[in-house]
């Protein structure tokens, strides 16, 4: 029923055919955004997916819609004369869809009240029923809806106000629905209300969808919020465990045996993983150094606490005088003991200056690269498994005598990652490959930026250590 402030006013209808190039633009544009929701994969812990979703199911609500409205004005047209043209295939048939949108008026001087058959169907009510006075319409409403009603009724009839709002109902099955009305006056030749007409709506649908994206935004907003958070407290950790020295570190002072270090701390691609990688050396209290590298399983804060964790206990045991091979073994135990489970892998290394004899463990972990006189090779590794992979797992120790000028490297895993092209292998190839570089650079600090020139462009999908030790004169 078209809207109209005077009864005597008619209404221009649109051109047809420009309501039938919007039906095929609505059809053309559902069926576009009914795919894109097709192809949107959502997981449980998918914030940011249930969320395109959710505005995917809204999109389609609108413009179903929008062609059942554009359906209900061209029925609303006189008939179109046929053209002289070429038969074409008839339009595909709009998918059954449920009545969304009807109309009512309420006659005020006669108390006759006129209900589209859609209106029935959206209020549930049979036709042989008879359709509710305006008296009476409250009595479908939702308690605490029923007075805003009243209020609207009373100021359209009296002053003249368009109707504009949304109300719940129960219907006689029981469902509740959310309607949309708009309705006006319409005025005799004297200015007084004569029938109030009104175009309702069932937006239960839509206001449910509208609902699900506040509730994925919502959620996926408080997911971004958490994962800040706890990136900033991850980067915080690793700053206060991680050594403090920068740059490069000689010990012991004396230059007989004596040790230049240095090391770095490569982030991932995506900044927000910060993983529980370590490096540290360390000068102990009988005059021997220890280096160590390693890594946990994990991203966040659970990463870095647990590598908190490990590294303070390995600075603690070695400070005891514990060698590496036994240090791994208790590493071990404690990872299968923490509250959060995980893996971890590790090379500990003790040196000793006065005899320049290099005793190291590991545990799951790239062998140490000793470099040479131009050319390098990995250390033969002593027997180790993953840190909490099994209990009870026994760590055997290495020795190897260095010379002046020698070179050791200790890395993580992240700093070569392995792809279905590249190997840990590979990544060690190409490590050995900087031989003749790294036997030219002035110190370890040189050493280490080389090492950073070459792997630091790489897209790692982890965050990574690397440290480097030459041996003085």
């Amino acid at each position: 029923m078209p809207s109209h402030l005077f009864a005597d006013r008619p209404a221009q209808p649109p051109e047809p055919g420009s309501v039938d190039a919007l039906i095929s633009q609505t059809r053309r544009l559902r069926g576009e955004v009914d795919a894109v929701r097709r192809d949107t994969v959502v997981d449980d812990d998918d914030a940011q997916g249930r969320w395109q979703r959710a505005l995917c199911d809204l999109a389609v609500h609108h413009l179903d819609d929008l062609r059942e409205h554009l359906g209900q004005l061209k029925e609303g047209l006189p008939p179109v004369p046929e053209p002289e043209v070429f038969p074409q295939a008839a339009p595909e048939a709009a998918p059954e869809a449920q009545t969304r949108v009807g109309s009512a008026e309420w006659n005020l001087l006669t108390d006759e009240v006129s209900w589209s058959d859609e209106l029935f169907q959206i209020f549930g009510r049979s036709p042989e029923a008879g359709a509710l006075p305006l008296d009476e319409l409250g009595s479908t409403l939702f308690s605490e809806d029923q007075p805003l009603l009243t209020a609207w009724v009373t100021a359209c009839l009296v002053d003249g106000k368009p109707i504009d709002g949304e109300f719940r109902i129960v219907r006689a099955d029981g469902r509740v629905r959310t309607l949309h009305m708009r309705g006006e006056p319409v005025l005799d030749s004297d200015g007084c209300a004569a029938s109030m007409w009104a175009v309702l709506r069932d937006v239960s649908e839509l206001r449910r969808s509208q609902r699900a994206v506040r509730e994925s935004r919502d959620s996926l907003q408080r997911q971004r919020e958490i994962a800040q958070t706890e990136h900033r407290l991850a980067v915080e950790l690793q700053e206060a465990v991680l050594p403090p020295w920068r740059g490069s570190l000689r010990f012991p002072h004396s230059d007989a045996g004596s040790l230049d270090v240095a090391a770095h701390y490569l982030p991932s691609a995506t900044s927000a993983l910060i993983g529980g990688d370590w490096y540290d050396a360390l000068k102990l209290p009988d005059g021997s150094s220890m280096l160590t590298v390693g890594d946990l399983t994990g991203h966040g804060v659970t990463a870095t606490s647990g590598m908190a964790m490990m590294l303070g206990a390995l600075r603690g045991m070695a400070m005891a005088g514990i060698a590496p091979g036994p240090l791994m073994g208790w590493l071990n135990q404690l990872l299968e003991t923490s509250v959060q489970p995980a893996l971890g892998s590790a090379v500990c290394c003790s040196y000793d200056p006065a005899r320049r004899v290099l005793t190291w463990a590991q545990a799951g972990h790239p062998a140490p690269l000793l470099f040479r006189r131009g050319s390098g090779r990995a250390l033969a590794p002593p027997e180790g498994i993953l840190l909490g992979a099994t209990s009870g797992a026994s760590y055997g120790q290495a020795e190897e005598r260095l010379e002046v000028g020698d070179l050791l490297v200790l890395h993580t895993d992240g700093l070569t990652p392995r792809s279905i092209e590249f190997s840990r292998a590979d990544g060690t190839e190409r490590l050995l490959a900087l031989a003749p570089r790294l036997s030219a650079a002035r110190s370890a600090q040189d050493c280490v930026r080389l090492v950073v020139e070459e792997f630091g462009e790489v897209e790692r999908e982890d965050d990574a250590c690397v440290l480097v030790a030459r041996v003085g004169g």
